[in-house]
């Protein structure tokens, strides 16, 4: 996948795109993948990086959504729990079992969610992860010894999915480009031409060079997630708002705070949310929130009131209680909620996607999660074809192997989520062994990394590579800042850059990764 590569196909196409994509998040890059291995041409246009925004920026879940449950749609549920089961099968490199245990203190604990979890259970079928059971106070602490126990009177341990977002947002990128589609990160669409009163293109910028590209398609689809309203407003300034944008934190802490390979799931908090606390790529992530907000962005800020609840539920679980200087980076993602009436309360808002077309033709596509990606592109790429014309053509993602398929390997090896690609990697470094030094030495990042993702997945500066290709920011920001200059160094030398350039990334990344680090 190489980013020059794809803008060349762009300018020498003669003639129209079958499909434009607007934005380069799970839900654009599924849409990309799906019209892409149906045989349509298709071209993805994404503002900044792949998966830059809320894609990146998940607590790391594939999951049915136990809360779904307790609301009662089960609808979502059942499609939830079926595409985790195919995600778990197409990309089992990214995508792994992980128990989940809900503590019970209450007597009615044990019951109430032993019989929900059974039906979760019976919802997924076939494509269920394990079995769910109760657990004695002894068999949980044994599990989780770090649980508080004080008052526990056990536990109910069931099943759910684990990945790396962004690291599978780049390897869906990589399979819409084999299957004869273009990517294209760094070109932000700023207009649509139009043919008549119907849509029939889009004008973008290359965000590197500041060149300008009119490009005609049959068809655009707007997948920009918590960007969706500014789209509909560029294509019709009376479009009215259909997103509620709200935010969810989630802070890293050392895996001693959580030994073992158990995950806590607290099934209600003050908020009416879900609490986490995972195990991933050897530390903690605990969350979330859900706040509403009022305006979007591409680096949303948590507020001091989200940190503090998470920091305070999180001790209330936990033997030994997080405090701030325990956190190595805290992040914050915004959610695309489709909004429901004027409910001011988000974590009631049905996390359904949503798909409409408008009077030119645009078609859009928001709401839903990572989850259910796949099941989002394929409504998406059948409505569209009504919209362009184009012969129908059967979805064959069900079962396709997304890049990187690799079902048995080593997980203890720390370029496993590089799944068939990590071959290429040690030969790079089998080529030149200073490559297989590590970049720091409480991270398991090797500079030979940097090589490949500037020659394959498309990482154009060094917060691509510490943010996404690398889980290096959102692990330990500190130590992600005293990386940077070597990071810069390497990627300055592959792509041709001078000294000026790696002083200006190292400054703007240092900046923008400082955020990440709590006071």
């Amino acid at each position: 996948m190489n980013r020059q590569e794809s803008i060349q196909s762009l300018e020498t196409r003669s003639g129209y795109w079958d499909f434009i994509i607007i934005g380069g998040g799970a839900t654009g890059l599924g849409v990309g993948v799906d019209a892409a291995t149906r045989g349509y041409k298709t071209l993805l246009l994404e503002q900044h990086d792949f998966s830059k925004g809320t894609s990146s920026r998940s607590t790391k879940l594939v999951h049915g959504g136990v809360r779904y449950l307790r609301q009662g749609n089960i609808t979502l549920v059942l499609e939830a729990l079926h595409e985790r089961g195919l995600l778990v099968q197409n990309a089992p490199h990214l995508v792994s079992h992980q128990a989940f245990i809900v503590p019970n203190y209450e007597w009615w604990d044990g019951p109430f969610y032993g019989a929900g979890m059974k039906v979760y259970d019976l919802l997924a079928g076939k494509l269920g992860l394990g079995p769910s059971k109760h657990l004695s106070k002894e068999e949980t602490l044994k599990r989780i010894p770090t649980l508080e126990p004080k008052g526990l009177r056990g536990g109910v341990v069931y099943f759910d999915g684990q990945f790396d977002d962004s690291r599978l947002a780049v390897n869906l990128a990589q399979t819409m480009t084999e299957h004869g589609g273009s990517a294209v990160n760094y070109m932000k669409v700023t207009g649509f031409t139009r043919g008549g009163e119907m849509l029939d293109g889009v004008i973008a910028r290359d965000m590197e060079t500041g060149k300008e590209h009119e490009i005609k398609g049959r068809v655009v689809v707007n997948a920009t997630g918590a960007f969706t309203d500014n789209v509909l407003k560029m294509e019709n300034p009376e479009a009215k708002p259909i997103i509620a944008p709200s935010q969810g934190v989630h802070l890293i802490l050392d895996k001693d705070f959580l030994p073992g390979e158990s995950a806590i799931m607290v099934p209600q908090t003050a908020d009416g949310r879900v609490l986490f606390a995972v195990p991933w790529h050897d530390k903690v992530v605990v969350g979330t929130t859900d706040t509403p907000v009022s305006e979007v962005s591409l680096e949303p800020r948590p507020l001091e009131e989200e940190i503090e609840f998470i920091l305070e539920h999180a001790a209330i679980y936990m033997t030994k209680d997080p405090t701030r200087k325990d956190v190595k980076s805290v992040f914050a993602g915004l959610r695309p909620l489709v909004k429901a009436g004027d409910s001011g309360n988000t974590a009631s808002i049905s996390r359904d996607h949503y798909l409409v077309v408008s009077e030119s033709g645009l078609v859009t596509i928001t709401g839903g999660k990572w989850t259910t990606y796949r099941k989002m592109a394929e409504d998406t790429v059948n409505q569209a074809l009504l919209v362009a014309g184009l012969d129908d053509r059967d979805c064959i993602t069900k079962k396709l192997r997304i890049h990187g398929w690799l079902k048995n390997f080593d997980k203890s090896d720390p370029l496993h989520y590089y799944g068939s690609d990590a071959i290429h990697i040690r030969k790079l470094i089998k080529a030149d062994p200073d490559l297989g030094e590590a970049l720091h030495e409480d991270l398991p990042y090797i500079r030979a990394e940097i090589i490949w993702t500037v020659r394959a997945e498309m990482c154009r500066s060094i917060e691509d590579f510490l943010a996404r290709r690398s889980r290096a920011l959102l692990l330990d920001a500190r130590a992600s800042i005293a990386m940077a200059p070597e990071v810069a160094r390497l990627m300055a030398e592959e792509l041709g850059y001078d000294e000026d350039w790696e002083n200006a990334q190292v400054d703007e990344y240092t900046a923008m990764a400082k955020e990440y680090l709590l006071a």
